[in-house]
């Protein structure tokens, strides 16, 4: 089947109405923000987002705030994947020591109320960018941008979790091993088709995992998308979409923002946004060395010395998050139209994997 291009910032931006399979009992919701969110008054209108394929987000409107609630999605759910509490318990926590995150109103673990687990947080006034070549900005905005984006990054990568009453997130040894090991089950468990580079992949990259430094607390899914930035300036305001944190090895967590300079072209726009193919120089884009070099004068990490190995553990773990999300097509649980697509991403993904291995000595 041919699908046509889509473009992205239009197919990912804004709301729609919230799909069949996706709609719950509306006032058990509002029950639950009276008795949990002072100066909450219904009604409600919800309406969800078109953008993020894992746990789907509503925005709740009200004649006067605007809130925004992600739950787990209904239906047969992959271990460990769809974690509610842990979004919510980081982002609490960040927002106490300053740390640009929607600020949260509280955490709902009984599925009575709306049928799965949810929090609900703050809505934030500002741009969610779909194109990492930003099409839309001047040149000098895109290059303040992009060292936003470092300077954010590297900013959580500074923060102490025990000073943060996260020491106990997650286990802070063998972190690429353990991710490893996690998206090798979970492609497993998602598989759909026979794909020999990423069977490669699963059998060479747990003997070559390099040593790693201190333990931060790691985003596991920070790029451009994944970022509200202020309506006329180069701010960072919120960082969303925490399923995938913990505490791990911050040269992985920043190389996998890193993939978009390597990027395989989507054909039909699903997938991740790619630079290849720009001319960076032009844009007022760093290349790929200068802007880890800002990232490595700005936390002290050696970034350039396993970055081979790191790519292809990145290429490897991005086709498995796919690959779930195919899965959960499938499945029948997949929250956004163009979760199908995404499925001819993932063999290119992981030849670029198999190459990055390649340098790395595979």
């Amino acid at each position: 089947m041919t699908m046509e291009p889509i473009d992205r910032q239009a197919a990912f931006t804004g709301t729609k109405s919230v799909a069949d399979a996706l709609k719950f009992n509306e006032a058990g919701l509002v029950g639950w923000l009276e008795r949990h969110v002072e100066g909450f008054s219904g009604p409600v209108r919800l309406t969800q987002f078109k953008g993020g394929q894992s746990n789907p987000t509503y925005l709740v409107e009200t004649d006067g705030p605007a809130y925004v609630l992600r739950r787990k999605p209904p239906g047969k759910l992959l271990p460990s994947a769809h974690a509610i509490d842990r979004e919510y318990r980081v982002m609490a926590a960040l927002g106490k020591a300053g740390f640009p995150v929607p600020k949260v109103f509280g955490l709902c673990e009984d599925e009575t109320v709306i049928g799965t687990a949810f929090y609900v947080m703050a809505r934030i006034d500002g741009r969610i960018l779909w194109e990492p070549d930003l099409p839309d900005c001047p040149k000098a905005e895109r290059a303040a941008i992009y060292d936003a984006m470092n300077a954010t990054l590297a900013q959580l990568h500074g923060f102490d979790p025990e000073a943060l009453g996260l020491g106990d997130y997650g286990k802070p040894a063998n972190y690429v091993a353990r991710q490893i090991a996690r998206w090798s089950r979970q492609y497993e468990d998602s598989k759909t088709e026979q794909i020999d580079a990423m069977d490669r992949l699963i059998a060479w990259l747990p003997g070559r995992v390099p040593e790693s430094g201190p333990a931060r607390i790691v985003h596991g899914d920070f790029r451009l998308d994944n970022l509200i930035l202020a309506p006329d300036a180069a701010q960072v305001r919120a960082v969303l979409d925490w399923e995938l944190s913990t505490l791990g090895d911050p040269v992985a967590d920043f190389t996998y923002h890193c993939m978009q300079w390597h990027m395989p072209r989507s054909k039909t726009g699903a997938g991740v946004g790619s630079l290849t193919g720009h001319d960076l120089a032009d844009l007022g884009i760093p290349d790929l060395d200068t802007y880890m070099a800002a990232y490595e004068r700005r936390t002290g990490f050696s970034v350039s010395e396993h970055s081979d190995f790191y790519f292809a553990y990145n290429f490897f773990r991005l086709a498995a998050i796919l690959q779930g999300i195919v899965g959960r097509v499938r499945d029948g649980t997949a929250t956004n139209e163009n979760a199908a697509a995404m499925a001819s991403q993932i063999p290119p993904l992981a030849e670029t994997a198999w190459r990055f291995a390649g340098k790395a000595g595979a």
